[in-house]
């Protein structure tokens, strides 16, 4: 804190000036106050300070009003602003009616000079050091007004207000101050810029979206449809071309932010501008439509390639695992070199596979994808089962061994059995079973030929040869089963109706007549083509009953003639069941 005197400040009128006397300087800061000067040359002083004050004020002003048109450029423009810019006008010019209340440099002289203004402790400074003060004690600035800036313009010289005019009219701070209904039209065209400026932008947004759905639909689908669509979106493009060029030409042919902009160019700029915002809104109605009509296609252009993905990692992993499961038989000691070369087969649609539907496209890739995943799972489901399998071979190789010895004693059992036929029936009776020894022991001879080389191919690892042999093998001794079975089972049936054929016909006869009563149930008479073979059958059955009379009867042509009976009215009797039941 300074000392001050406790007297009143007045200043003196008189002219003349108190000199203080030296002791009664006041040391400061260890430093002896010099003297002061005389008052002409504060008077000289005091103006040359105005006039600088006058001079940083004026710059001051102008670089306010500039930033303050720049902070404000986004509302000037409003009906709201400008009059809130005549408020500001009032306001400055009330402020400049009144009179300065701070005394000028001459009045501060005067008053150092007086005897009771040696209490003041304060170190003497300049008068623009003074200035300077004081306006930092004064708080903020207030706000610069065009006609303090006028009246700062008028006090300058004439050489200072030539090289002053210029900057004092640039920038932003001529449209407050003349405003009207240019400004007006000038809000107008800007708001119409921003609009379009806006519809350009979302226009833009939808194209790009829009190509990128197209470019989906080529890479998937290549039907007429998705060509005709693609073809459809480019004469589309072509038009979005031509509004968006109409909108870029009438923003560059109108410049809103000159300072001399007319009236008449303000309202032209605000029709093209709107004019320009009604085609881009009406390109993108046109682009909406259009997509709306690619839904379909769309939909399954995603599906495809939503399988894309999934489709190829499955193939990849169904390969890894096949890889995995050769590699584990091939630890246990087995062969799989067939395994190996399909898998190897692989290889080049697997690197296909990584290159990607960009190279080779997404039908082709999904087809590829699937064909290699359901290879690999073949040969890994196979390459599982090869422990398996080899254990069945043996198993196979065992039972087919005994069962070829076990032939090969009941082959033995077949000369018995056609001497015994031979002495007491007829030779129609057992002509045919003639070759069946003969038979069954080449068929057990060719088994077992057949069998060393499944066992060999078993040994060398060779499974599919070692299957394809065993099935051979099996389909020989089924053979001679048959056979070697067929002399017993013919032996036996003739020495059953030998003994009691009665019981043969009567079997035969109850057969006839449940299909009669069939063909007879709800008729008066039967269907022509049910009753034909019916009694062709009853007549048969006796014919093959008069052949028995005599001393050596064909047991065995009796025996096949009743059984086609049986199977005629068998058939019959189907037949009259599926009519029937298809009626109904």
């Amino acid at each position: 804190m300074t000392a001050t005197s406790s007297q009143p400040y007045t200043p003196d009128t008189s002219g003349e000036s108190v000199v203080p006397a030296p002791d009664e300087n006041v040391r400061r800061c260890g430093s002896v106050r010099p003297p002061r000067p005389r008052p002409e040359a504060r008077e000289r002083e005091s103006q040359d300070d105005r006039r600088d004050a006058r001079e940083s004020d004026r710059q001051r002003a102008g670089q306010d009003a500039r930033e303050s048109d720049r902070e404000n450029a986004g509302q000037r423009d409003r009906p709201d602003a400008r009059e809130s810019n005549r408020q500001y006008d009032r306001r400055d010019a009330r402020e400049n009616d009144q009179p300065d209340a701070r005394p000028d440099a001459s009045e501060r002289a005067r008053h150092d000079a007086r005897p009771d203004a040696r209490h003041d402790t304060r170190p003497a400074a300049h008068p623009a050091a003074d200035h300077d003060d004081e306006g930092r004690r004064q708080g903020p600035r207030r706000r610069p007004s065009p006609l303090r800036d006028a009246v700062a313009l008028a006090l300058l010289p004439l050489p200072l207000l030539a090289l002053a005019l210029p900057a004092a009219f640039a920038g932003g701070g001529t449209r407050r101050w003349f405003g009207g209904r240019g400004e007006s039209m000038r809000a107008d065209a800007q708001a119409a810029k921003d609009a379009a400026a806006a519809a350009f932008y979302e226009l833009d947004t939808a194209q790009r979206d829009l190509r990128i759905s197209i470019e989906t639909i080529v890479a998937v689908d290549s039907t007429p449809a998705a060509q005709r669509a693609v073809s459809d979106f480019e004469a589309i493009g072509r038009r979005i071309d031509e509004v968006s060029h109409q909108y870029i030409s009438a923003v560059d042919a109108h410049d809103l932010d000159r300072d001399d902009l007319e009236a008449s160019v303000a309202a032209r700029a605000r029709t093209q501008l709107t004019q320009a915002k009604g085609e881009l809104d009406k390109a993108r109605g046109d682009l909406e439509r259009f997509q709306q009509g690619l839904g379909p296609l769309l939909d399954k252009a995603e599906t495809q390639l939503a399988r894309l993905a999934p489709s190829v990692e499955r193939a990849r992993q169904t390969l890894l695992a096949a890889s995995n499961a050769l590699d584990a038989v091939r630890g246990a000691g087995l062969k799989a070199d067939d395994l190996a070369a399909r898998l190897a087969a692989l290889g080049p649609e697997l690197t296909k596979l990584n290159q990607g539907a960009g190279q080779h496209g997404v039908p082709e890739t999904l087809r590829r994808a699937d064909r290699v995943l359901r290879d690999a799972e073949a040969v890994r489901a196979e390459a599982e089962r090869l422990p398996e399998r080899a254990a069945e071979t043996d198993r196979r190789l065992v039972s087919l061994r005994t069962r070829a010895q076990a032939l090969t004693t009941r082959s033995g059992q077949v000369e018995p059995i056609l001497s015994e036929l031979r002495r007491r029936f007829t030779v129609a009776c057992w002509q045919d079973l003639q070759r069946v020894p003969d038979q069954a022991a080449e068929n057990v001879r060719q088994a077992e030929v057949k069998l060393k080389e499944a066992r060999q191919a078993r040994e060398e690892q060779r499974w599919p040869d070692a299957t394809s042999l065993l099935s051979t093998v099996r389909a020989l001794l089924n053979a001679t089963d048959e056979a070697v079975s067929a002399a017993g089972d013919r032996l036996q049936r003739l020495n059953a109706v030998s003994k009691d054929p009665q019981q043969e016909i009567e079997r035969t006869r109850f057969a006839i007549r449940d299909a009669q009563r069939l063909a007879m149930a709800g008729r008066q008479t039967p269907e022509q083509r049910h009753a034909r073979p019916l009694d062709e059958s009853v007549a048969r059955l006796d014919r093959a009953v008069s052949s028995l009379e005599g001393r050596h009867p064909d047991w065995w042509h009796f025996l096949t003639e009743t059984e086609a009976v049986r199977q005629t009215v068998a058939r019959v009797v189907s037949q009259i069941r599926e009519e029937r039941g298809q009626g109904a």
